[in-house]
């Protein structure tokens, strides 16, 4: 072991540092002191013989630095030490100059400045010390070869090596105790630190490895996870204790961890192929791989019980999609009779009826319109939950599809008494998109809206281009509103509020249509509402194509009044489409009213 490990700097963040001060100051205080003892002891001896003045003044220069380290209970500080060393450097020098050098009687107190500077135990005092007994010893061979100062009688040499020996020796022994006390304080405390480490490592409850590149185990500690062969990994390594189909992508995450620092992977045990263990690894700086093994069975469990259930339940799913869109087909065929044949006799067509048999005719025909709009809504809900459902993308002026909706729900508007009214802009609005989606987008949107809004109340509808990001469909109306817990459930499919006779008016599938069809533009849709104030719903579609040329032919404007006001009283033909639209509802701006009372 090396000298140098034996000492250690005191600071605030060495091991020492918990050492009381005031102990290992007054340590260094009584060793100077003892070696001044024995120094002036010696001199009061030799004051008997008697001695020459060159040797007791030898001494009182020797007895000095033992003293002057007095001043270290006032004042302790690495410079201060540092002044302790040079003065005993310098009163080693002046000892051996005044006893005849190299070669007189105290030639071994050249040592003596590292004997202190041991005594201080600092390292950097003691490579000083070292230079100092050093410096010491040339500056005697120098003086010894000048002959300037003569040799010690007989006696004298006798008791002045005899002094110099035992100081010296005695001197470094015990300099050295305090330092070994404290080389063996921190060993103690690394194998106290190591011993609390080690049981910490062994009572967590995963099991910690080291591996080589190979994957052969190296040291573990812990708690090995259940159904891992521990015999197996102790003599064969980590891949052999994994299942055959798992020991080549855990191979794999050994190579990926040696590579790139990290790697994770999880496994079946051979020995036990109903649990299941992830190993995390990491690359350390000596190049080993160390792990975390884990027992992650349970949760491997539920993994998999969640990745069933999603599987299950998007069969399900598609299954349901697959029936609602067979059975609406199934639907739609009789239906269209019916209403084809309801409505021929509902116009008399084919010669006059009885009013009762009109009024039953006119039910039927209307019974079949909900149905049919309520099979067509499941139909596209299914195609889209399906993912089957295409777009048909053209360029067009927005402002048809919107006029169209608007004009279909003039009935259901005449006949509650709600007004409706609409703002339109008065140029062409080009856009790339699918015409019968952002009818039925609206037409949801308009019905909805009279739907809950009571007799003598209103619906606008706000068409804007909202420039180069798409246009805006605003539509709002002063109906019953909607609670705040409700809006939370509206967009999702078959979630309805509202009264029970409301409720039986659809499938709750009008606002999740218009959600799905706004998103398959990449567009959105946002709710607000408050109940008894009404509510506002807004469509945006980033789809818009702009045209500075107006539409040909363009109306006039109509005069400065509330809009043009237009009632038809035509009525579609029959078997023709039910979103024909009359002729003359083309203007630009226009508001349906409901009769007079």
């Amino acid at each position: 072991m090396p000298l140098k490990s034996y000492f250690q700097d005191i600071s605030r963040t060495s091991p020492l540092a918990a050492t009381p001060r005031g102990r290992v100051r007054l340590g260094v205080i009584v060793w100077h002191l003892g070696w001044s003892a024995v120094t002036l002891a010696a001199l009061l001896g030799l004051l008997l013989l008697p001695a020459s003045p060159k040797v007791l003044g030898a001494l009182v220069v020797a007895a000095l630095p033992g003293v002057s380290a007095i001043f270290l209970l006032t004042r302790d500080s690495h410079r201060a030490r540092q002044i302790l060393v040079w003065i005993w450097g310098v009163a080693c020098l002046i000892a051996i100059g005044l006893t005849g050098g190299i070669f007189g009687p105290l030639a071994a107190w050249a040592a003596a400045p590292m004997a202190a500077a041991v005594a201080l135990n600092q390292r950097r005092l003691i490579l000083l010390g070292a230079t100092l007994s050093v410096t010491t010893t040339l500056f005697a061979i120098l003086l010894s070869l000048t002959r300037l100062i003569g040799l010690p009688d007989l006696v004298e040499s006798f008791w002045l090596s005899s002094l110099a020996t035992v100081t010296l020796v005695s001197g470094f022994g015990l300099a050295l105790l305090p330092a070994l006390r404290v080389r063996t304080e921190l060993a103690k405390g690394a194998e106290d630190d190591r011993a609390r480490f080690l049981k910490l490592l062994s009572e967590q409850p995963h099991l910690i490895v080291a591996l080589d590149e190979e994957g052969r185990l190296i040291s573990a500690h812990g708690e090995a996870p259940s159904g891992l062969d521990m015999p197996t990994l102790m003599k064969h390594g980590l891949v052999v204790c994994a299942h055959v189909p798992d020991r080549l992508p855990l191979m794999q995450a050994i190579d990926e961890a040696r590579l790139n620092g990290r790697a994770e992977v999880g496994f079946m045990p051979h020995a036990a192929l109903d649990h299941y263990v992830r190993l995390s690894l990491r690359r350390g700086h000596d190049g080993r791989l160390y792990g975390v093994l884990i027992d992650a069975s349970l949760q491997h469990a539920r993994e998999d019980a969640l990745e069933t259930a999603r599987f299950e339940a998007e069969n399900l799913n598609q299954g349901k999609s697959r029936f609602l869109a067979s059975m609406s087909h199934e639907l739609r065929t009789p239906l269209n009779a019916v209403i084809g044949f309801s409505d021929i006799m509902r116009q008399q067509l084919f010669g006059p009826m009885s009013d009762k048999y009109t009024e039953y005719a006119q039910l039927i025909w209307e019974s079949g319109q909900h149905v049919l709009d309520l099979v067509n809504d499941v139909l596209d809900m299914s195609k889209i939950e399906a993912q089957r459902y295409e777009l048909s993308l053209e360029t067009f002026d927005a402002r048809e599809p919107v006029s169209g909706a608007l004009r279909l729900i003039f009935t259901a508007a005449h006949d509650k008494g709600v007004t409706v009214r609409s703002v339109l802009p008065p140029m062409p609005v080009e856009v790339v998109a699918d015409k019968r989606a952002l009818k039925q987008m609206c037409l949801n949107l308009l019905s909805n809206a009279v739907k809950f809004t009571p007799r003598g109340g209103s619906v606008t509808l706000i068409l804007s281009d909202a420039g180069v990001d798409g246009i805006d469909v605003q539509i709002t109306d002063t109906g019953i509103g909607i609670a705040a817990e409700d809006l939370q459930r509206l967009g999702k499919p078959y979630e309805q509020t509202g009264s029970m006779e409301q409720r039986a008016m659809g499938t709750g599938l009008g606002l999740s249509l218009v959600q799905a069809l706004a998103g398959l533009h990449k567009g959105r849709m946002s709710l607000e509402s408050e109940p008894g104030k009404g509510t506002s719903v807004s469509l945006f579609l980033p789809i818009a194509a702009h045209s500075d040329q107006p539409e040909l032919p363009l109306r006039p404007p109509a005069a400065p009044e509330e809009a043009r006001v237009a009632v038809s009283n035509e009525t579609p033909r029959p078997l023709e489409d039910r979103l024909y639209t009359p002729p003359d509802l083309s203007g630009n701006d226009f508001v349906i009213r409901p009769p007079k009372s």
